[in-house]
């Protein structure tokens, strides 16, 4: 079979390549699934330039969401069960960006025949962090605020629509002016530019000199210490990326006076502590919110495998509008 391999940390466009290699086989519990698109990802580029959390094991395989056909089971009543099935398919280990990948069928979620292979290749990483941090980690109640940076991308479009949809106003942080009409219209409450001023005083600003009680940052660096900075008192901040590759500063001060809290959620690690209960019911939500409309995903292009380096050039751009996937197979192949 065909797959993306790297056997270097680098540039994603330099060190990827497209090459023959054997098709895996699943073991007990595991299942064999035939790709059909993945998307690239923040998490993936950083994955493969070595900036990410986990690290590869090398040759590497990158992708870790995508969505596929269930070909055949290593053994197990649940891999069993999800044969013939399109799925959602979650991956740490093996990487989707193949035509075959391995996956524990546990990490392998059926998605209805009306959601398109596009939104489906989609339906984790994204939909799943802004659901579990506005709802089950922050617990944003109606009418408050909750800031967030990096808001033009996927994630942060998605929270706007949740915001809309639970009732909890959001304060948008973007580095392009062009961005604020377009977010205003989606349904953002406060859009506010980096160049115009530090953002801790934009939001001192909007809310009166309050700060916001909830805040969730991607980026780091400076852009992370000022979302950090717009707390008030009894604020909490969510850190679920680190896009800046640069570290946030925070004064001793403002944890004590203000009881602020400062965390880290990381998607993955989260859902390895949650019963199986637990993530069937966030499963069906998500597809809820999918359906609806409310966890759609941009999509500003689609690239064939072999044009990979392409790809993951076009999903590094700023302002590529949506995002990149890789079209691997097709359902009926």
């Amino acid at each position: 079979m065909k797959a993306v391999v790297f056997d270097r940390v680098g540039p994603p466009a330099e060190v990827l390549s497209v090459r023959d290699v054997p098709r895996p086989t699943p073991g007990r519990g595991e299942v064999l699934v035939r790709m059909l698109a993945s998307p690239i990802n923040p998490s993936d580029l950083m994955y493969i330039a070595g900036r990410y959390g986990l690290r590869p094991q090398l040759p590497a395989t990158p992708g870790f969401e995508g969505v596929g056909v269930v070909e055949a089971s290593g053994g197990g009543l649940l891999g069993w069960i999800r044969k013939g099935k399109r799925v959602a398919v979650i991956n740490d280990r093996v990487g989707n960006w193949g035509e075959y990948t391995v996956t524990t069928a546990r990490q392998v979620i059926p998605v209805p025949e009306e959601l398109p292979d596009e939104q489906a290749a989609s339906f984790f990483v994204n939909p799943a962090t802004a659901v579990v941090m506005t709802t089950d980690v922050l617990r944003v109640p109606p009418g408050e605020w909750l800031l967030q940076s990096a808001a033009g991308g996927a994630l942060g479009k998605m929270v706007i629509r949740l915001g809309k949809k639970n009732g909890f106003r959001t304060a948008n942080v973007v580095r392009r002016p062009e961005q604020v009409e377009e977010l205003a219209q989606l349904g953002a409450d406060a859009v506010l530019v980096e160049a115009d001023g530090p953002i801790d005083e934009q939001v001192k600003a909007l809310t009166n000199g309050a700060g916001v009680k909830y805040a969730v940052d991607p980026v780091g660096g400076k852009t992370g210490s000022e979302v950090i900075a717009s707390l008030g008192a009894g604020g909490r901040c969510l850190l679920y990326g680190s896009l800046s590759d640069e570290a946030i500063t925070l004064h001793p001060r403002k944890l004590l006076s203000a009881a602020i809290r400062v965390e880290g959620f990381w998607l993955a690690d989260w859902a390895k502590r949650q019963s199986i209960p637990r993530m069937l019911r966030l499963f069906r939500r998500v597809r809820a919110l999918m359906t609806d409309g409310t966890l759609r995903s941009d999509i500003a292009a689609t690239y064939p495998l072999d044009r990979v380096s392409e790809a993951v050039t076009h999903a590094a751009a700023p302002g590529k509008g949506g995002k990149v996937l890789l079209r691997i197979g097709e359902r009926g192949a």
